[in-house]
């Protein structure tokens, strides 16, 4: 009996800060729809789903590097690398609209490559390794892009198949990211290097010392978050039919990212928290802006409304810092 009790306590101090996520997701987007002219409508779920996916899966990206206690400033550049690369090559026949989204999608692995290399390697700091190539991708995007645009025979029909409603109910996206998360974040959990990552986070000595293959971890992690931020740029295009290279874009993205993973529980010093955590963040994060919109609140003053319930948000999620004498206590 203790043994179950124990267990559970270990459980719900582990999935506190996704817990926290889901349930002020939960509170933010009842009250939007019950506010919302149209009401609780499959159309505005869709509406909602489409904006939430796209934040959501930068944020995953960003939560593969945090987890080793790093964090990509390049994350949204290279979202909009893929984004204006795609806006080029998801043409023509089915098999070649294949060919160009894995194309994109390897261009984001291997900016995420390039991102693991000069850290792991170059022994820079995460910090200042992804600033510097985040400027390179971007400036590779707006040579791709220096007008936004798109290929007139630009896929249509993929681009509504992924971001419709299936059976006329469930938006397609979100399926998208249930997908994403059983097929890789669930497995990468699991796998050994998948372990290992949280124990680089936790401490990179002590993984070391056990014999743990960190390069390899630190490597897949980099490469995840530029495959995630490949799919945000691939939906981004899906929902505009177009690439820009928008610096706004790129850094508004990156911003919120961090943002998202920390309202989701992931720790910015590594080894704690997960993908769904971050998740639920920032399809949290997006229902407070939808909120703020239907209050026709002056899109000069949302950013001060977001930041408070953010600050709250992680407060309460923190509270219990101050009582913690050891760190191991926070699995106890």
């Amino acid at each position: 009996m203790k043994a179950g009790i124990g267990e559970s306590r270990f459980w719900f101090n582990e999935q506190r800060g996704t817990l926290l996520a889901l349930v002020i997701f939960i509170a933010m987007f009842t009250f939007y729809v019950m506010n919302h002219p149209a009401g609780f409508t499959a159309n505005v779920v869709q509406t909602a789903a489409n904006k939430g996916v796209l934040l959501a899966l930068v944020a995953m990206a960003q939560t593969f590097v945090v987890l080793t206690a790093g964090i990509d400033l390049s994350v949204g550049m290279v979202f909009i690398l893929c984004n204006c690369l795609a806006s080029y090559v998801l043409v023509g026949s089915p098999l070649m609209v294949a060919g160009g989204v894995l194309a994109v999608v390897a261009t984001g692995a291997i900016c995420g490559a390039i991102n693991a290399a000069i850290v792991i390697w170059g022994r820079l700091q995460p910090i200042v390794a992804t600033i510097a190539s985040g400027a390179v991708f971007f400036g590779i995007a707006l040579w791709l892009r220096p007008f936004p645009g798109s290929d007139p025979a630009f896929s249509a029909d993929l681009a509504d198949a992924l971001t419709g409603k299936v059976f006329g109910l469930v938006p397609a996206s979100l399926i998208f990211l249930a997908a994403t998360v059983i097929l890789i974040w669930i497995p990468f959990r699991r796998s050994v290097l998948g372990r290992t990552v949280y124990a680089i986070g936790s401490s990179e000595v002590a993984a070391y010392m056990s014999g743990m293959p960190i390069k390899r971890a630190k490597f897949l992690a980099y490469v995840l978050s530029g495959v995630f931020a490949a799919f945000a740029g691939l939906y981004l295009t899906f929902f505009t039919y177009s690439g820009e290279a928008s610096a706004a874009n790129g850094n508004t993205y990156t911003l919120y990212s961090i943002a998202a993973v920390v309202l989701g529980g992931v720790s910015l010093f590594g080894g704690r928290g997960s993908a769904i955590g971050a998740i639920f963040g920032a399809l949290a994060f997006r229902a407070i802006g939808d909120l703020l919109f239907v209050f026709e609140i002056d899109p000069l003053w949302q950013p001060l409304f977001q930041g408070i319930v953010l600050v709250l948000a992680v407060s309460v999620g923190s509270a219990r810092l101050f009582q913690v004498r050891n760190r191991l206590d926070l699995f106890g």
